[in-house]
């Protein structure tokens, strides 16, 4: 049914057990257990640039949140007309809330199909999903993209002394399908590599949880929702992890290590790029602005004025240069000048009406 999961997972997985293989015994436990982290690795490689967007989609919802609160305020009693202004926030700003899931929606079916093909080197169980076939028959099958002869390198590898497809829980029938390939594995050498896996994976995951809240807003941190992710994040899931390693194998707990470390790592790296970005950017508008602003001690300059102001000024130029007979003084003749009010002639020889035009201004008026 989920074979387009299976075989890609599996194939990967085979390319690096060759890979380590050149290395390592084919049958070292090393070799596949490095082929389980190198899976990992592998994939949130391919997530890398949507793990980017997810951060950056974060961070942009909480830039929003202000914005979204006064939405949800203004149209608390219009469902639709507020699903609406939220789409329409969100396309202007280019917000796209998949990519906040993408990257760990991606990784559950890769998690789940590790389980499966894991699983699958030994289905001499009884449980859901199991086929519970005999120990022989098991080991003359192949595991989608291995052959028999790679299933049975698998059950002859071992981290001390601990198959990587064994749990602690396992049943004495499943653990029988090692007895030809090194022996039955006691409960206890199980339980030697399982328990440190497990709680190296729950601190792991409290310390990365811990590290993503940290660079939360203190708004999205004061979000109800928001609250209660952060702590089933901080405390619920590591604790999972120690009540749930137990049913699972340690091919899964060192798959769980690594993807944590990958993300712990990974994790810095973005956020201090994204830090250094918004660094440059303030320091990239503190320099506009200084060159926008005036020297020291030198007066602003307002190149705006007012009509009033300029109509004065230039009132003020006609003034100064206006001739002797405008300014009331006797002409060079010794006559007095005509004031212009009293009535002064038109160029066709008639006399100008003092009061025309008076109407008009008192209809404006």
């Amino acid at each position: 049914m989920l074979d387009f999961i299976y075989y890609p997972v599996s194939w990967i997985l085979w390319v690096w057990h060759k890979v380590f293989s050149f290395v390592l015994a084919p049958d070292s436990g090393w070799a596949w257990a490095l082929s389980v982290v190198f899976l990992v690795f592998t994939l949130r490689a391919i997530l890398y640039k949507p793990f980017v967007k997810q951060v950056r989609t974060t961070r942009q919802m909480q830039e929003l949140q202000p914005q979204i609160k006064a939405l949800q305020k203004k149209y608390a009693k219009d469902r639709q007309r507020q699903a609406l202004e939220m789409q329409k926030l969100q396309k202007e700003h280019g917000f796209n809330p998949l990519m906040g899931c993408l990257p760990v929606l991606a990784q559950v079916p890769v998690f789940l199909g590790l389980f499966h093909v894991l699983r699958s080197f030994n289905r001499t169980g009884h449980g859901i999903g199991q086929l519970g076939l005999s120990p022989e028959l098991n080991a003359q099958l192949s595991n989608y993209a291995f052959s028999p002869e790679d299933v049975q390198s698998f059950l002859r590898a071992r981290i001390f002394g601990a198959p990587l497809a064994s749990h602690i829980t396992a049943p004495l029938s499943e653990l029988q399908a090692f007895a030809d390939f090194g022996g039955v594995p006691s409960k206890l050498s199980i339980a030697l590599v399982a328990v440190p896996l497990m709680i190296i994976a729950g601190i792991a995951t409290h310390f990365n949880a811990r590290a993503s809240v940290a660079r939360q807003s203190p708004e999205a941190a004061a979000n109800p929702q928001a609250a209660l992710m952060n702590k089933l994040a901080l405390y619920v899931f590591p604790l999972g992890v120690l009540v749930g390693g137990p049913f699972l194998m340690i091919g899964i707990l060192l798959y769980w290590v690594a993807n944590n470390i990958w993300t712990y790592g990974q994790q810095h790296l973005v956020f201090g790029r994204m830090a250094k970005e918004e660094e440059a950017r303030k320091q990239a508008k503190l320099e506009q602005r200084a060159q926008n602003a005036p020297k020291p001690g030198a007066k602003p300059v307002n190149t705006k004025k007012k009509p009033a102001a300029a109509a004065e000024s230039v009132a003020s130029e006609d003034a100064e240069s206006g001739t002797a007979s405008t300014n009331g003084t006797p002409s060079s003749n010794g006559t007095a000048p005509k004031s212009a009010k009293a009535g002064a002639r038109k160029s066709g020889g008639q006399k100008r009406n003092p009061n025309r035009g008076r109407p008009n201004q008192k209809r404006r008026r």
